[in-house]
């Protein structure tokens, strides 16, 4: 994510860090938790799957001196088991553009974000969704969300929340 991208993007969150829980789904080296611990989020717990992204993300941790306030999980970010059991107050997902391409993984991404909404989001919380542009349409989120999309240069960034309509969706698996 550019530089510009993710200081547009805290400059929005900036009501919603102080003393929040973050949960950063496909984290990579870590830089959406850091960013959002060092501007005042109380907890971040990132995601990441791939073993050398989640080493060097741990390596962070040390160097930053905030292994004390995050709980780096190296699992499938889209497994409800890695999330934990606290509700995030934001949750970023940033899921790796190739999947946006692939029908399998495209239709796991949203329901991924069904699932967090239903089952890992706090109830005022917010989902923050990174996509290219133009890569996303806003009925592939489902109904009864409020969403706000803003777009820098080649970047897509979404808003989700739960809405007044929203209501709690039937998962679409046998789970």
């Amino acid at each position: 994510m550019l530089d510009r991208v993710r200081e547009a993007i805290f400059s929005t969150l900036a009501p919603r860090l102080e003393d929040a829980f973050v949960l950063d789904l496909f984290a990579g080296s870590g830089g959406l938790s850091f960013e959002s611990l060092s501007r005042g989020a109380r907890r971040a717990r990132p995601i990441e799957s791939d073993r050398k992204a989640f080493a060097f993300l741990k390596r962070n941790l040390e160097s930053l001196g905030v292994e004390d306030r995050a709980d780096p999980v190296r699992a499938d970010a889209l497994d409800p088991r890695a999330w934990g059991g606290e509700p995030a107050d934001i949750t970023f997902l940033d899921p790796p553009y190739p999947w946006l391409k692939k029908q399998k993984e495209r239709c796991a991404i949203f329901e991924g974000v069904r699932i967090l909404l239903t089952e890992a989001v706090a109830p005022t919380g917010l989902i923050v969704f990174h996509a290219p542009r133009n890569a996303v349409s806003a009925g592939e989120f489902g109904k009864g969300l409020e969403l706000s999309e803003r777009i820098y240069g080649s970047n897509s960034i979404w808003y989700v929340e739960r809405g007044e309509d929203w209501s709690r969706p039937e998962r679409s698996d046998d789970g």
